[in-house]
């Protein structure tokens, strides 16, 4: 039987946390729509509102009230969407780090995905230092990006904090992101695997949408796989299709 998306995401169950750029919140909602289980979706950072077309349950409640909304909600509903109001129009708050373990175990989630990581839409990102917002508990983090800033000029219109993405990669603003920039990107200490900790590391390169993209993003892989020995695979996506998993590029 071929692996299906959970299998090789492992979100089969406890908590997964999406960060990066090109497609986290895509991803989670992918995600949840294919698990048979209870699903918990929420946020540790500032997000757009939850889609419409989600079908799930919503709890929108300052931190202090969610657990005894969250609990009761997942005693009628299989997924439930929660989140804290924001001051921000058009915006989402987020949980703290503290308060998503206890929550998945109390409403008795399966699975509890989370986005941890803010992009500004673009298509890639390296983290600061006070970044991403990983829950604690945490058993697998999802590092996205796309394969769409391959050849693309390093700047403000394709990535999020230019000047870090230089000092992780050792690319430069203005000039074409290589397979190499983005391998180095899901291997570094101060890139995917920042405030990982003891959970683990997939990357996914996302909008895998032609073959040439499909070409670019396994000399990524390819590399990432040779410099980043924690790494036992990386997983080619496009989250649109009707089957988003395009490849897995395994250690040898």
């Amino acid at each position: 039987m071929a692996e299906s998306i959970l299998d090789l995401l492992n979100a089969h169950r406890g908590i997964v946390c999406a960060v990066g750029a090109g497609g986290k919140k895509t991803t989670l909602y992918r995600l949840a729509a294919v698990h048979p289980g209870k699903v918990g979706i929420t946020t540790t950072v500032f997000m757009a509102p939850f889609p419409g077309a989600l079908q799930a349950a919503r709890v929108i409640a300052p931190q202090a009230e969610l657990p005894t909304a969250v609990i009761a909600s997942a005693r009628e509903n299989r997924q439930v969407l929660f989140a804290c109001p924001s001051e921000k129009t058009g915006r989402l708050g987020g949980l703290s780090v503290d308060a998503v373990q206890p929550l998945h175990e109390s409403a008795g989630f399966d699975l509890t995905l989370v986005k941890a990581d803010g992009a500004r839409m673009r298509q890639i990102k390296a983290p600061t230092a006070q970044e991403p917002n990983i829950p604690c508990g945490t058993g697998v983090v999802l590092f996205l990006v796309s394969a769409g800033v391959i050849g693309q000029p390093l700047d403000e219109a394709v990535a999020h904090r230019v000047d870090r993405l230089e000092f992780v990669t050792g690319a430069h603003r203005g000039e074409p992101i290589e397979p190499r920039h983005v391998a180095r990107l899901l291997t570094s200490a101060a890139g995917a695997r920042q405030n990982v900790e003891h959970a683990q590391l997939i990357p996914v390169i996302n909008q895998v949408d032609t073959p040439e993209r499909r070409r670019q993003a396994r000399a990524v892989a390819e590399q990432a796989l040779v410099e980043g020995e924690f790494l036992n695979r990386i997983v080619l996506t496009s989250m649109h299709k009707t089957n988003p998993i395009v490849d897995v590029i395994r250690r040898a």
